[in-house]
């Protein structure tokens, strides 16, 4: 770069390295004094490539009237045809509606609970108390959901189960409902048997969330003359909204892909047409009538978009609130 300067017409020529240099030396500089990180991050990075990516090649199973007795040259393809099929199957729909509707009430429920349980169990003050409450509400995310499913199916049953029996002694009702009978109670049941497994167990990372605001804050809006819920909404809520935000970019991500072990344990056959979501649906008409083909398409399918909708979530919590993942 060359400058001439005004006062006696002299030339200083000064030289700036290329940007593309500079970054590129800083690179290299920062794995260089940052090895023993990389070094430590290496096997995760191997597991992820391992297990996350290389599986990706299975997606022209999709593709294929794939036959497990042959070798991948000896596959029939078959172009778009599953897709073809998996769209004008009038299951797929239903089950599509049960999927997203069990979302949407976990990301309303599930979601939102444990914010405040851990917004209000911050404000406990006796440490004991405290640490017994949280210790008590995320033992049962260790719980299967097998052990889960059959302590919700006796509590619920129309033979002694406690809430029937409580709804009756409250004269509520006159006689015992048929919960898990009826498939208008399913979706409840499932939100509900969620939020009481899982509320403790997501608090933990709103809790340590909290314990990152300063405290200073605090004593501030004391001084101030806010009360506890003042502090709440104006302080604790706004300090974990960047934490807020990840979860959710997260949680509508899974928006379609819920898993199925909540589904699977709770069903029966008088609400199958409500339990049903996709991977059930991809393990009923996929895997065990060995339709491998149309299973991994519907697996394709609910990958593809939950991918856009992450991509989705992110772009618009970026312009709204600033915050996001990428």
């Amino acid at each position: 770069m060359e400058t001439l300067s005004a006062s006696n017409g002299t030339r200083n020529v000064s030289v700036t390295p290329e940007p593309s240099k500079k970054r590129k030396k800083g690179f290299w500089q920062s794995i260089v004094q940052q090895k023993y990180l990389y070094l430590m991050s290496l096997p995760f990075v191997i597991w992820l490539f391992v297990f996350n990516y290389l599986p990706i090649w299975g997606w022209t199973m999709a593709f294929q009237n794939y036959k497990p007795a042959k070798s991948f040259s000896e596959q029939k393809w078959v172009g778009m045809k599953n897709f073809v099929d998996l769209f004008q199957d009038e299951r797929f729909y239903l089950v599509l509606r049960n999927t997203l509707a069990m979302s949407i009430m976990g990301i309303i429920f599930t979601f939102i609970v444990p914010i405040f349980f851990a917004v209000f169990l911050n404000e406990l003050k006796g440490s004991i108390f405290k640490r017994t409450v949280q210790t008590v509400s995320y033992l049962p995310h260790f719980v299967s959901w097998v052990v889960v499913a059959g302590i919700i199916t006796k509590m619920l049953s129309i033979d002694g189960g406690i809430i029937n029996e409580i709804l009756m002694s409250l004269h509520i009702i006159n006689e015992p409902i048929q919960f898990m009978a009826q498939g208008k109670w399913f979706w409840g049941i499932v939100t509900a048997s969620d939020i009481w497994k899982e509320t403790g167990w997501n608090a933990i990372i709103y809790l340590a969330a909290i314990t990152g605001i300063d405290k200073e804050l605090y004593e501030a809006a004391r001084v101030d003359g806010a009360g506890r819920f003042r502090q709440m909404w104006n302080i604790t809520l706004p300090g974990i909204r960047t934490t807020i935000s990840v979860l959710l970019i997260m949680s509508i991500g899974h928006l379609i892909g819920i898993g199925f072990e909540k589904q699977f344990q709770l069903q029966n056959a008088l609400v199958t047409d409500y339990s049903e979501v996709l991977d059930i649906y991809a393990l009923k008409y996929g895997i065990n009538i060995s339709r491998f083909s149309y299973g991994t398409a519907i697996s394709m399918f609910t990958s593809v978009v939950s991918i856009i909708l992450l991509l989705t979530a992110n772009g618009i919590m970026k312009k709204t609130t600033k915050e996001s993942i990428m």
